[in-house]
């Protein structure tokens, strides 16, 4: 008896399954033109994504990558003016900006022309560019939050610089942050505020004691009142 039941139940299943199929086979059949243009549809972004990136996004890359060059090459020559718009023959920084700005290159090019105006004083100008710089590199992030505190302080507007030199070392970057942690404790010290400075030298101690800067925080203590 029970084995009948059984038997039952499983042939139920397998007319369940039947019923199922027919109805998927039914949907295939009266919708097939809609689904394979849907396919063909899909198949079309994918092969475009795949053109654009290799015949157009990739070798722009590879252009920017090589533009850069003399300009980094002017920059660490300290010829900040050279580097930010070229020799006539190369491109400078602002061109490569200019011409390849949506690049790993060119967002790159704005954090040296961020720091180009800084060299040369115009600070506004540093502001912009530094402001403007993204990456996925989180050490180049932190420096260009950092830089934009040097760049605050230098215009007088030291709320701005004691807030970009937070950022800077809330990124918790070990070359960064020990650098503008000081910066921020001398920008409180500025400001008459004693316990915030003595907080951010103690942040250097506590946080990043093997870092260079760890070796003056103590003697910033000190020296605070």
């Amino acid at each position: 008896m029970a084995e009948n039941k059984e038997n039952q139940q499983a042939e139920k299943n397998l007319e369940n399954v039947e019923v199922a199929l027919t109805k998927t086979e039914q949907f295939f059949e009266n919708n097939q033109k809609p689904i394979a243009l849907g396919a063909l549809a899909v198949i079309a972004v994918v092969a475009i994504i795949w053109i654009v990136n290799s015949l157009y996004i990739q070798p722009r890359k590879a252009d920017a990558q090589k533009e850069i060059f003399n300009a980094q090459y002017y920059f660490e020559a300290d010829s900040f003016a050279l580097a930010l718009n070229g020799d006539g023959q190369s491109l400078g920084f602002l061109d490569v900006i200019d011409q390849y700005g949506s690049t790993p290159a060119g967002h790159l090019a704005s954090y040296y022309a961020g720091v180009c105006y800084m060299r040369l004083g115009e600070y506004d100008k540093a502001k912009g560019y530094l402001k403007s710089f993204s990456s996925d590199d989180e050490i180049l992030n932190a420096f260009a939050q950092g830089l934009i505190g040097d760049v605050e302080s230098q215009l007088g507007d030291a709320k701005a610089a004691i807030s970009a030199y937070r950022k800077a070392a809330d990124s918790k970057n070990k070359v960064a942050a020990p650098i503008f942690l000081m910066k921020l404790g001398a920008a409180y010290e500025a400001e008459g505020n004693a316990e915030k400075a003595k907080a951010a030298y103690q942040e250097v101690k506590d946080n990043y004691p093997t870092s260079v800067q760890a070796n003056y925080a103590e003697k910033y203590l000190n020296s605070v009142k």
